[in-house]
C-alpha cells in the first residue's frame, strides 16, 4: 500500500512538472520582449499578397509589412517566421513564435485554441460579374452559371445561399474561375477582391462586385493567457487602423482600401 501511494504520489509529481513546462510563457508583455530585443512573428509565404517571398525568397507580403511596423514601434527586431496553413497554430502554442501575423480569420473554433486581437486585415469575398449583368441578391443567382474555386470560401458561401436552378461551376483555383469568367463560359463568379482588382486591371471597367458573400476577419494570434501582450496589439492595431498606416500597406499590396472591420 506504502509503495503504491509512492508510485501513485510520483505520478502526480511527474504530472504536475509536465504540465508546468506545457504553460506557455503567458506573463510575456513588450517589456519582456523589449529585454529580449526580439520578436519572433509567424506568417504564410504561400498566401500572396498577404504572404508571400520576395526576389531575395524572404517573407514578404501585407502580414510582413505589418509585423515590420509592429517591430519599429515596439523597437525590437523582427524575425520573421514561414509557417503554413496546418502548423501556424501549432508552432505559437509550442513557443516557436511569439505571436502569429498570418492571414489566420478570427473563427469559434480557433478562438478556444489561441487568443485573437482586434482584427488587423480581412479579405472580402464577392459575386463578380459584367457591368451589363443585373445581378443585385442571391435569387437573382437563378438562371445563371457562377464559377468558384472547389472548397474555397467562396465556394461554401455561395453554395450557402444560392437557390435552386443555379448552375455552380467549380475550378481547380481562383485562376481557373477568372479566365471563365472572362471568357464568357460563366456569368460571375466568387472571389476575393484581390482577384477582383486582377481582373479589374486586365479588363478595366468591364466587372463590377454585385453584392458581398463574405468577409473574413484576420487577427493577430497570441497563446492563451498573455493578457498584457494582447492589450499592447491592440493598441497598436487601433492606433494604426486610426491613422491610416494599415490601410496605406493594405493597398499597396491588395490595390484597394483596408475594409471597414469590427
Amino acid at each position: 500500500m506504502q509503495n503504491l501511494s509512492r508510485r501513485a504520489f510520483a505520478a502526480l509529481a511527474l504530472a504536475a512538472t509536465v504540465a508546468l513546462a506545457a504553460v506557455p510563457a503567458s506573463a510575456q508583455s513588450v517589456d519582456a520582449l523589449k529585454k529580449k530585443g526580439e520578436i519572433n512573428v509567424g506568417l504564410l509565404v504561400d498566401f500572396p499578397p498577404y504572404g508571400t517571398t520576395n526576389a531575395q525568397n524572404q517573407p514578404d507580403g501585407y502580414d510582413a509589412d505589418v509585423a515590420r511596423l509592429l517591430g519599429k514601434e515596439w523597437g525590437v527586431k523582427v524575425n520573421l517566421v514561414p509557417v503554413t496553413g496546418p502548423n501556424r497554430i501549432p508552432y505559437l502554442l509550442t513557443n516557436k513564435v511569439d505571436l502569429l501575423i498570418a492571414s489566420l480569420a478570427v473563427t469559434p473554433e480557433r478562438a478556444k485554441q489561441v487568443t485573437f486581437s482586434r482584427p488587423y486585415s480581412a479579405a472580402t469575398i464577392v459575386l463578380l460579374g459584367p457591368k451589363k449583368t443585373n445581378i443585385k441578391a442571391a435569387p437573382d443567382l437563378k438562371p445563371l452559371k457562377v464559377g468558384v474555386a472547389r472548397a474555397s470560401t467562396q465556394d461554401v458561401a455561395l453554395t450557402a445561399i444560392a437557390p435552386a436552378g443555379t448552375e455552380i461551376r467549380r475550378f481547380d483555383d481562383d485562376a481557373s474561375a477568372m479566365q471563365a469568367l472572362i471568357a464568357g463560359q460563366v456569368d460571375a463568379i466568387g472571389c476575393s477582391t484581390t482577384v477582383a482588382a486582377q481582373i479589374n486591371k486586365r479588363q478595366p471597367g468591364a466587372f463590377e462586385p454585385k453584392f458581398v458573400l463574405k468577409q473574413q476577419e484576420m487577427a493577430v494570434a497570441l497563446r492563451p493567457g498573455q493578457d498584457a501582450l494582447l492589450t499592447s496589439v491592440n493598441e497598436f492595431v487601433a492606433r494604426n487602423t486610426a491613422n491610416g498606416e494599415l490601410n496605406k500597406l493594405y493597398k499597396k499590396w491588395l490595390d484597394t482600401d483596408l475594409p471597414k472591420m469590427q
